[in-house]
């Protein structure tokens, strides 16, 4: 039995999640003290934690059987990603769960830069001073915001802002320039266009290329008056050019939630009248504590079954760095392979992965997680993301990559082929919107459902009455139907993929299979 140790606080919802899974063991290590949570690491295959764990030197060395480690926010500060590497644990964060939380704070921000909101109501409720001329502000609309980087909280930002009747430019050299086109943003690869903005926000990820972005030769180019938001990361803005030419009134405003030491209590920034700076609360609503414990519980379970690593920052080809439409696929990939595997559990002989569209460019590296995937029933901890070619070798089986003409119906779309000494195998899926992961063929049968959960897929004769027998035989054994999805391949068969809510034992199998209708019944579990 695996085991996942939750080092840090994070939401009941994430618990009662982790507590569901009957295959594994869950430890709350919330409140023990730091130093003997290094004495509870050995035998613990994955690790949630969050700021207040430092997961360097000892807790890797302590943490000797760990696989995974999650990291229940965005930041990974207090992980050391190459030392965890270097002991094959792969590192993942949950980078979108609190997207919206993070877009509203910087809202906050923006607009009390504008106003100066905060001090007005201080001044009032605490010095109880009624004087409305002293607190004259600037409106948003018909004003320009740049925005540095146009990723999933950027661009969000400047949908809203243009609600304002703001004008907004976007810089950000990893995007197609239509993704903020199509938006209604302008977009510019001149980063002084954005120096030029009467407000400018940053939601970039802290990096070599990113720290002191903004710095005092950034600053210098900027208009007088100009008003600054930072919700990203602490030293994307230079923190003394800021306090600097805020001092001076070059910079009118500053809206702060993020600093490059934190806590911030004693800050310097702290002082001055024309900066708002909050706690980082970007991530703090009770929506979004709920959605990371949620993504991190999930990804938990992803990790130490061995399914996939969502969202993996040290793996062969970093999910960060590849464009926003191809990291959902490095998942599905792995999800759809497990799935496979599950449905042909014969010896594997070939391991094929089939393309069609753009993210063909990609698909030999997409290979490498088919073919984890795959084996991991198999193989079981023996293969990783490093390996994963040179055990199929020595085990005998070819795999290769395959790209095709896009004549399926959709812009992307990859398939997995499992060959076994029985048969073959084809699972096919897609990714719609941004992150909305979807299988859409078994075989030769179109469906369309989320690759998660406990399923059953049943392959019959297309007579009346299947339906009814099936969802008999899991009433009699008290197994709740969440969803029923069927397709047909107009050759007189059907196939149903049936979402249920608990375990599937082998006796309910027999029964299905029993069924004059059916030509077989399989379980698994994503």
């Amino acid at each position: 039995m695996k085991t996942i140790i939750v080092c840090d606080a994070i939401h009941p919802k994430g618990f009662e999640i982790l507590r569901a899974q009957k295959d594994l063991k869950i430890i709350d290590a919330v409140n023990v003290p730091k130093d003997e949570l290094l004495t509870m690491l050995k035998g613990v295959d994955v690790a949630i934690t969050r700021s207040s764990t430092d997961c360097g030197e000892y807790f890797i060395n302590a943490a000797s059987d760990l696989k995974a480690l999650v990291r229940a926010g965005v930041g990974v500060d207090n992980v050391d990603i190459q030392t965890c590497s270097k002991h094959g644990i792969i590192v993942m964060n949950v980078p979108t769960a609190n997207t919206i939380a993070a877009v509203e704070m910087t809202m906050c921000h923006l607009l009390n830069s504008a106003r100066n909101y905060i001090a007005s109501v201080n001044d009032l409720q605490q010095n109880h001073t009624w004087k409305r001329e002293k607190w004259y502000g600037t409106e948003l609309y018909q004003k320009t915001l740049g925005i540095i980087g146009f990723g999933n909280i950027g661009s969000r930002v400047g949908t809203r802002a243009l609600s304002f009747g703001m004008k907004v430019i976007a810089y950000d050299p990893y995007i197609e320039p239509s993704k903020a086109t199509d938006l209604g943003v302008e977009y510019t690869s001149n980063f002084d266009d954005i120096l030029a903005c009467d407000f400018i926000s940053i939601h970039t990820p802290k990096n070599k290329e990113t720290i002191n972005i903004i710095d005092e030769a950034q600053i210098a180019k900027m208009k007088d008056g100009v008003r600054l938001i930072n919700c990203a990361r602490g030293g994307l803005y230079n923190e003394d050019a800021l306090y600097k030419n805020l001092k001076s009134g070059k910079i009118a405003y500053a809206g702060i939630d993020v600093f490059v030491k934190e806590p911030a209590s004693q800050h310097p920034l702290l002082e001055l009248a024309n900066v708002s700076a909050t706690p980082h609360l970007g991530a703090n609503t009770l929506e979004s504590q709920k959605n990371i414990a949620v993504d991190a519980a999930e990804q938990a379970i992803s990790a130490a079954r061995g399914i996939c690593y969502p969202n993996a920052l040290n793996l062969p080809i970093k999910t960060e760095d590849l464009p926003n439409y191809v990291a959902p696929f490095v998942e599905l990939t792995s999800k759809m392979s497990y799935f496979a595997a599950q449905l042909n559990k014969g010896a594997i002989k070939s391991i094929k992965l089939i393309a069609e569209g753009e993210i063909s460019n990609y698909a030999k590296s997409l290979l490498t997680f088919a073919l984890v995937g795959a084996m991991k029933d198999s193989v079981g901890d023996g293969i990783n993301y490093v390996n994963a070619s040179f055990v199929a070798n020595e085990r005998g089986i070819d795999s290769d990559v395959e790209i095709k003409p896009e004549n399926s119906g959709y812009k992307n779309k990859i398939s997995v082929k499992i060959t076994t000494d029985e048969y073959a195998i084809i699972i096919g899926g897609t990714v719609f919107g941004e992150n909305e992961q979807r299988i859409v063929q078994i075989g030769d049968f179109k469906t369309d459902f989320k690759p998660k959960g406990q399923m059953i897929v049943f392959k019959n004769t297309d007579v009346p009455g299947v339906i009814r027998d099936i969802s008999g035989i899991l009433a009699a054994q008290n197994i709740n139907i969440a969803d029923f999805r069927l397709g047909r391949s107009g050759h007189g068969e059907a196939l149903a993929v049936i979402l249920v809510d608990g375990d599937i034992k082998a006796n309910i199998l027999d029964e299905l299979n029993a069924l004059k209708t059916c030509i077989w019944a399989k379980y698994a579990q994503i």
